[in-house]
């Protein structure tokens, strides 16, 4: 999966993340480590849900988990040493979810040295996930696809096209986020967004990836 690679890549260049990372889920509750923004060379590691509370209560709840100062947090308490050791301030873990499931997550880090996330930060994490989300879904139709028909060239096209749209459109929509003066374009962006609202900025967004992906 390039495109979650580039993903975390991007979204840990714009926050300058200690860490970046996609879950997605698998078969028999199975969860996977599939894109890391520290570590490329992980793409497909299966990891226990119980040694990162934060990520299981994303799950579980299918809502975002924000932890402004996760060494004070209580859920924290039993590992609060080996989070001082590794110097971590705080935590976003946003649900990716397709009809109502959670299909993955989008887990994001600084450490103590870092400013700890904003409200904008968050609302615009969850777009990026609700793009990605929606990305994964078009290209889980698209494989399906692919076994049943033949003659998929121009689909192919498409699909190709697609993905190179979205990867441009979030370069330039990361890019914009981390350069405006005191982030003020995030807040403007998604002042108070309510989920209609968000629902709202990704459909226009996906609709710019087709048009895009025309050519």
């Amino acid at each position: 999966m390039d495109i979650l690679q580039t993903i975390a890549r991007k979204l840990g260049d714009a926050f300058g993340l200690d860490r970046c990372a996609i879950f997605l889920t698998g078969a028999q509750d199975e969860v996977r480590l599939v894109a890391s923004y520290e570590d490329p060379s992980i793409r497909n590691l299966v990891v226990d849900l119980h040694r990162y509370p934060e990520l299981k209560r994303a799950f579980d709840s299918r809502e975002t988990v924000f932890i402004p100062d996760a060494q004070n947090d209580p859920q924290f308490r039993s590992v609060k040493a080996q989070l001082a050791m590794r110097n971590v301030r705080s935590i976003v873990v946003v649900p990716l979810q397709h009809h109502g499931n959670v299909i993955g997550a989008i887990f994001l880090r600084t450490d103590r040295d870092a400013e700890s996330f904003r409200d904008a930060d968050v609302r615009f994490c969850q777009v990026i996930a609700s793009l990605t989300a929606k990305a994964l879904s078009n290209a889980h139709r698209f494989e399906s696809m692919l076994r049943q028909q033949e003659d998929v060239a121009a689909s192919h096209r498409r699909a190709e096209l697609q993905r190179i749209a979205l990867v441009a459109f979030l370069r330039r929509l990361l890019a914009r986020h981390a350069q405006a003066e005191e982030q003020s374009w995030a807040e403007t962006l998604l002042p108070k967004a309510s989920d209609e609202e968000l629902e709202r900025l990704v459909a226009v967004a996906m609709q710019v990836l087709e048009e895009e992906a025309k050519g």
